[in-house]
């Protein structure tokens, strides 16, 4: 049996045609973390949310975060939590960035020390909610693998990826 998957969407939650809900539509075994507040979202609720969904789906999870998700997985990884296999973290966005929606609460301050799982970063080249060298930046802290994609946007919907199987193939490395 395959580990269980996360999915945590970034601000708005992913629409229909994005890989995060193509690939959840597709596998049962992948579940959306749910959010109170897709719009205004507070880093304490987001965390505290994520923490409730690791600890029903237990140790050999691996969370598929994009954008705002990713950042809340830095958070929730610097405080104590309960343990996963994994993380891919997709768009790491820059909370200070000059696109960073005005109604994002708690998450000026990105923390950046070392995960006590895999993970894997997963980096446009013309991103506009955070530059690459950002995204390296904090994936060099975090101690990620860093993958460059090249120019994909945001690699959201937006960005026409599809079910972009390039991405499930790093979520699978990380799941083996």
């Amino acid at each position: 049996m395959s580990a269980p998957v996360l999915i945590l969407p970034g601000i708005g939650n992913s629409g229909p045609l994005h890989w995060q809900s193509l690939w959840e539509r597709a596998h049962p075994d992948f579940v959306r973390v749910q959010q109170r507040d897709w719009d205004k979202p507070v880093c304490e609720e987001w965390v505290a949310t994520l923490e409730a969904a690791v600890r029903q789906a237990g140790p050999r999870t691996i969370l598929a975060a994009h954008s705002l998700g990713c950042l809340t997985v830095a958070h929730w990884a610097s405080g104590p939590h309960s343990p996963i296999a994994a993380a891919l973290l997709v768009a790491v966005p820059d909370p200070n960035g000059p696109n960073c929606p005005p109604d994002v609460t708690g998450y000026s301050h990105t923390p950046a020390q070392p995960f006590t799982f895999s993970s894997t970063v997963v980096i446009s080249a013309d991103d506009p909610y955070g530059s690459p060298e950002h995204a390296e930046r904090l994936a060099r802290a975090w101690g990620s693998r860093v993958v460059h994609i090249g120019a994909r946007g945001h690699i959201n919907a937006e960005s026409g990826l599809g079910e972009w199987g390039e991405g499930y193939d790093l979520l699978q490395q990380l799941r083996q």
